[in-house]
């Protein structure tokens, strides 16, 4: 019995031993073995199982993979004198873990030491340049931006030109902080502007230059358009004056004809039978001047404006005095 128990007490002291000499690594994982707080061997970055001295060795894990830095949002001045309002972020990873645990030990302090590193490297690159070259990489033509710049001075035009941009001094601000972090075997990967902005003290008065500028540009389209405007009703109007005299000739030339036609037409009805036309002509004017009812005319007996009446009131007297016999 007490054999047994010896022999328990072996195994379970051996797997003991076991558990406590076994430690696993992660894919996302590297780990760095200390001896009573001193680093033993070398750092451990492949994924499995690895075996230590129990009780006496510690694993320490740190991340393998890309870790977030966020910058502390604030008002950074440009070398134009313009005050931003900038926010940036970056990704860093740990590429010695012997020197980071050396100098380090745990991530949160990494992150404060970043702060320490980054935050004044932003700025220095930042106000070391122009407000352009923060927010634009080239000089790449921007329709919606530049109409009406052509009206500008050539000074003011180089306000606006980019001889480094934005991409370029990122990477400039990554190398300044990059020989900083190396001591502590920190990698940093990249940095990016996330926010950039104008401070609210100058933020009204950018918006009004701004609002001021393309009001001057929309008022300069509005004067080339009245202009061309003028122009269009300019040429409208002679245009329709030209139609209308082509028109008016036109049908004075077709009145013409006509006219010409109806006259030889007459004069061709006149000459068969003078006398029916002038009796027709002379109907045509009874009508016309004594059709209407108030229509009063005082007249000679003897007046040849009404011989035809005459003759046809002599007709039927005769035809009357024959029909009484």
């Amino acid at each position: 019995m007490k054999s047994k128990l010896i022999a328990l007490s072996l195994i379970g002291l051996t797997i003991l031993l076991i558990f406590f000499s076994v430690y696993v690594v992660d894919e996302t994982e590297q780990v760095v073995v200390t001896q009573f707080g001193r680093v033993v061997g070398e750092q451990k970055t492949a994924a499995g199982l690895q075996f230590k001295v129990p009780f006496i060795q510690k694993a320490n894990y740190f991340p393998k993979n890309l870790l977030r830095w966020d910058g502390e949002p604030g008002e950074i001045p440009t070398l134009d004198k313009t005050y931003l309002w900038l926010d940036s972020f970056a990704r860093w990873r740990i590429f010695d873990p012997i020197k980071f645990f050396k100098t380090v030990n745990n991530v949160q302090t990494a992150l404060n030491r970043l702060d320490d590193i980054i935050d004044p490297a932003v700025r220095n690159f930042i106000t070391s340049h122009k407000l352009i070259e923060s927010v634009r990489n080239s000089n790449r033509k921007l329709d919606p931006y530049e109409v009406g710049l052509e009206g500008l001075e050539y000074d003011q035009r180089t306000a606006y030109t980019v001889s480094v941009g934005r991409e370029r001094i990122t990477h400039g601000i990554v190398k300044q902080a990059q020989s900083k972090l190396s001591p502590f075997g920190i990698e940093l990967v990249d940095i990016k502007i996330k926010q950039i902005n104008y401070v609210e003290q100058v933020r009204k008065s950018v918006y009004d230059r701004m609002i001021a500028e393309r009001k001057q540009i929309s008022e300069k389209f509005r004067s080339q358009g009245r202009g061309e405007a003028q122009e269009i009703l300019g040429e409208k109007e002679r245009d329709l004056k030209q139609i209308l005299s082509e028109a008016y000739r036109t049908a004075q030339e077709v009145k013409g004809k006509a006219d010409a036609g109806a006259a030889r037409i007459y004069a061709d009805a006149y000459g068969i039978d003078p006398k029916y036309f002038t009796f027709y002509r002379t109907l045509d004017v009874y009508r016309k001047s004594l059709g209407n009812k108030d229509t009063m005319l005082v007249l000679s007996t003897d007046s040849e404006f009404l011989k035809y009446l005459k003759d046809y009131r002599v007709e039927s007297e005769m035809s009357e005095h024959a029909d009484q016999n």
